[in-house]
C-alpha cells in the first residue's frame, strides 16, 4: 500500500512516542496513511455543472483520469475514449476522429465539452492539457442546449498548482514517431495567490499507410498552453486561459471496402494522393470568476473564444459504385479554407439551503453560443486515376481566388435551474428545467425541456436511481423548402430525444472500487420523413414522423480491486434501430454493434515496477446505412510496462507498451468509402521525469 508523505510522517512519530504515552496515560490516536486510488473518480462537474458525488448523479456517467492516459501512453483523443465501451469509433478521415456514444453520432459543434464550455471539435484534441475526460450519458441540453441523445464528452483540463511542477516527457514508436511534453507549475508569488500551469508538446508522426506513388504521411502538431489563477481575496477568484495548436498532416480519406466488408486491394494503400494535406490552427483564449456570496451561495462567471481556421487541399478521390481493384476511379481535386469562430459564455449561481425540513442544493445559470462560418472553396478539373500509374500533379488552384465567401450565422442562448433535494439519508430528487432560444436566419428555435430523477441510497456506499431526459436539435431551416411536395412551407420543429434510465452504484471493496450498471431506452423524433404524394399536383409529402430507438444496458468498474491490482472495464449491449424511417426501418445505424466491452488493469509488482494489460472489443458493424455490408467482430490486445528510477534530483518512470500484442488484422470505424483499418502491433516507448 502507498501512502502520503505527510500521513507517514505523523504514523511514524506517533508510532516511535507510543511507549510513553501509555506509561503516562494519554490518549492515543492511531493515524492510517492515505490509499491513493488513482484509477477511481469520486465527481464529475459536468454531469450536473456542481460539485456532486457520482453516487448522488441520477445518470450515467463514465470518467478516465489522466492516470489511465499517461499509462496508455494515449496521444488522441479516441485512444482515450477506447476505455469506455459505450464509446465506438467513426471515420478518422482528414486528420480528425468521429465517435458514437451509446450508438448516436456525437457532432463536432454540440457533442464535445471542455471545462464545461460547449467545444468546437472538428480537430484532435490536445489531450496533453487534459486532467481526466468525463463522458455524460443521455440527453443533456437541460444544461448545455442543443445536443445529441448519445451524451457529451467534456475535456477538464489541468490546473495550475501551488506547489513546483516540472514535468518532462519524450517518447517515440517503432516507425519513428516523436513527442516531447513539457508540463510546468508552481505559484509566482510568496503568498502563492498567483499560480500557473502551462503544457507544450511537440509532436512528429509517421503513419503505416502510404500513398500511391509511395510516399509516407507524416504528422507535425504543435501545442501550446498556459493557465493563470489569481486569489484577488478570500472570496473572489478569476482564471485566464491560453491555449493554441497546430496541426499538419498529410490525408488519408479511409480505405473501401467490397460487399464483403474487406479491403479492396492492399490495406496499407491511401488512395488519396501525397500533395493531399489540411493544416489546422487552433486557438482558445478566455476567463473564469468566482465570487463566493456567503458560506451557502457562489457565483460563476465564464467566457471562452475559440477561433479555428483550416487549409484542406484534397485529392478527393470517389469510390464508383462497382469499384474493383484495377478500375479507374476520379480525383476531384479542390483548395478549401474555413473558418470557425466559437463563441461561449455562461453564469452560474449555486447555493445550498433548507426549507420544509429539505436540503436543497440548487443551481441556476445561463448560457450562450456565438457561431459563425466562413468558407472559401475553388475546384480542380476531375482526373481519372487507375492505381500503378503516375500520380497526377498537384493543380494551380488557391482559395484565395474565390471571390465568393460563404457564411453561416448563429447564436442562441438558455436560462437553466436545477434543484436536488435530500428528503432524508436514503432518498433523493432532482428535478430541472431549460428554456433555450435559437437566432438564425430561417430556422429560428425556441425549446423548452424538463430533466427529473429519484435516487435512493440503501446504504451510504450504494445508490440505485431512475431519471428521465431531453434533448434538441435544431433543423437546418424552420420550413420545409419543397415546391413539390404537399408540405411546402411546413413549420419544422427541432429534432427531440428523450431518455428514461434506471440504474445503480456501489462502492466496494473498502470504497476503493466503482461499479455501476445502467439500462437505458433513447428515442430520436422528429426527424424528415418523404413519401410518394397520392395527389397528381406534388411528387412527395413530408412530415416529422422519423424515429430512431436505442435500448441497451451498460455495466462499470473503476478503482482497486486489492492494494496492487487497478481495473478499469466497461461492457454494454446495444439494440439500435431505425423505427420509422423510409429508406432504412428496420436497419440499425452504422458503427452500432451490439456488443462492446473494454478492460483496463494495472498490477504493481512493487513501489518501482508495474505491468499493464487491456483488451478491447467490438461486436459486428455494419458498415453502411442498407446492412448490406458487416465489418467482423475484433478483440485487440494491449499491454504494457513502468520501471521507476529515483535519481538524486529526479524521478524517472521508463514505460514500455505494446499495442495489439497479437496483431490483430481488424476494422475500426468508417463506412464502404472511409473505413479506418486497425494498427498493426505498435511498440512505443516512454521516458517521463518528474523534476
Amino acid at each position: 500500500m502507498r501512502y502520503s508523505v505527510l500521513c507517514l510522517a505523523v504514523g511514524s512519530a506517533i508510532a516511535a512516542s507510543n511507549v510513553s504515552a501509555q506509561s503516562s496515560n494519554v490518549e492515543v490516536i492511531e493515524v492510517k496513511g492515505t490509499y491513493f486510488n488513482d484509477y477511481q473518480v469520486d465527481t464529475a462537474k459536468g454531469a450536473l455543472r456542481t460539485d456532486t458525488s457520482l453516487l448522488e448523479t441520477a445518470q450515467s456517467v463514465f470518467v478516465i483520469s489522466d492516470t489511465v492516459i499517461d499509462e496508455q501512453l494515449a496521444t488522441t483523443l479516441g485512444e482515450v475514449l477506447n476505455n469506455d465501451a459505450s464509446l465506438t469509433a467513426g471515420s478518422k478521415q482528414r486528420n480528425r476522429e468521429t465517435f458514437n456514444l451509446r450508438g448516436f453520432g456525437l457532432s463536432s459543434s454540440n457533442g464535445y465539452l471542455r471545462d464545461g464550455h460547449q467545444h468546437w471539435s472538428h480537430y484532435q484534441q490536445p489531450i496533453e492539457t487534459l486532467e481526466q475526460v468525463e463522458i455524460i450519458k443521455g440527453p443533456s441540453s437541460i444544461l448545455y442546449g442543443q445536443s445529441g441523445p448519445g451524451g457529451l464528452v467534456n475535456m477538464v483540463t489541468k490546473k495550475p498548482t501551488a506547489n513546483t511542477l516540472v514535468n518532462l516527457g519524450v517518447d517515440f514508436d517503432h516507425l519513428g514517431s516523436t513527442r516531447a511534453t513539457l508540463d510546468l507549475g508552481g505559484a509566482l508569488t510568496d503568498a502563492e495567490d498567483v499560480r500557473y500551469r502551462t503544457v507544450l508538446v511537440k509532436q512528429d508522426v509517421n503513419f503505416n499507410r502510404e500513398y500511391v506513388d509511395g510516399g509516407a504521411r507524416t504528422r507535425d502538431r504543435f501545442l501550446g498552453s498556459i493557465v493563470l489563477d489569481y486569489d484577488i481575496n478570500d472570496h473572489s477568484f478569476v482564471r485566464v486561459h491560453y491555449d493554441r495548436t497546430n496541426d499538419e498532416a498529410g490525408l488519408d480519406t479511409g480505405a473501401w471496402l467490397d460487399n464483403n466488408g474487406q479491403v479492396i486491394g492492399n490495406d496499407k494503400t491511401i488512395r488519396d494522393f501525397s500533395w493531399a494535406f489540411t493544416d489546422i490552427t487552433v486557438e482558445n483564449k478566455g476567463i473564469d470568476f468566482k465570487q463566493v456570496l456567503s458560506e451557502s451561495w457562489q457565483v460563476t462567471v465564464g467566457y471562452n473564444e475559440q477561433d479555428f481556421s483550416r487549409q484542406r487541399f484534397e485529392s478527393a478521390p470517389r469510390k464508383p459504385d462497382d469499384y474493383q481493384q484495377g478500375n479507374s476511379y476520379d480525383s476531384r481535386p479542390y483548395d478549401r479554407f474555413d473558418d470557425w469562430q466559437f463563441t461561449t459564455a455562461f453564469v452560474d449561481v449555486t447555493g445550498e439551503f433548507e426549507l420544509g425540513g429539505i436540503d436543497h442544493q440548487v443551481l441556476i445559470g445561463a448560457n450562450s453560443l456565438d457561431y459563425y462560418y466562413g468558407q472559401l472553396r475553388v475546384k480542380a478539373e476531375s482526373v481519372a486515376f487507375v492505381e500503378g500509374s503516375d500520380q497526377p500533379l498537384r493543380p494551380d488552384i488557391s482559395y484565395a481566388t474565390d471571390d465568393s465567401l460563404y457564411t453561416s450565422e448563429f447564436d442562441y442562448y438558455g436560462i437553466y435551474v436545477q434543484d436536488l433535494m435530500t428528503i432524508n439519508e436514503h432518498w433523493q430528487i432532482s428535478l430541472g428545467g431549460r428554456y433555450d432560444k435559437q437566432n438564425k436566419e430561417g430556422a429560428d428555435n425556441e425549446s423548452f425541456l424538463p430533466k427529473g430523477g429519484v435516487l435512493y441510497h440503501p446504504s451510504d456506499n450504494g445508490t440505485v436511481y431512475f431519471s428521465y431526459s431531453e434533448g434538441f436539435e435544431p433543423q437546418r431551416s424552420d420550413r420545409l423548402d419543397n415546391k413539390e411536395d404537399e408540405n411546402h412551407n411546413m413549420k419544422l420543429d427541432a429534432v427531440t430525444s428523450q431518455q428514461y434510465e434506471v440504474g445503480t452504484k456501489w462502492q466496494l471493496a473498502d470504497d476503493r472500487l466503482l461499479v455501476t450498471a445502467a439500462a437505458f431506452d433513447i428515442s430520436k423524433t422528429g426527424m424528415l420523413i418523404s413519401v410518394p404524394s397520392d395527389s397528381a399536383e406534388y411528387q412527395t409529402v413530408t412530415t416529422q414522423a422519423g424515429e430512431q430507438r436505442h435500448k441497451g444496458v451498460e455495466f462499470t468498474a473503476q478503482g482497486a480491486v486489492n492494494d496492487r491490482l487497478f481495473v478499469m472495464g466497461s461492457l454494454m449491449n446495444l439494440n439500435a434501430e431505425y423505427v420509422q424511417d423510409k429508406k432504412y426501418q428496420g436497419n440499425t445505424p452504422i458503427d452500432a454493434p451490439q456488443w462492446s466491452a473494454s478492460l483496463w488493469s494495472r498490477y504493481e509488482f512493487s513501489d518501482v515496477f508495474a505491468i499493464n494489460a487491456g483488451a478491447f472489443y467490438q461486436g459486428e458493424r455494419f458498415a453502411n446505412y442498407e446492412n448490406t455490408i458487416t465489418k467482423a467482430a475484433y478483440t485487440r490486445i494491449d499491454a504494457g510496462a513502468t520501471y521507476k528510477l529515483g535519481l538524486q534530483h529526479a524521478d524517472v518512470n521508463v514505460r514500455f507498451n505494446i499495442e495489439n500484442l497479437f496483431d490483430k488484422n481488424y476494422l475500426a470505424g468508417g463506412g464502404v468509402n472511409n473505413v479506418t483499418v486497425g494498427e498493426e502491433t505498435t511498440f512505443r516507448l516512454a521516458l517521463h521525469a518528474a523534476f
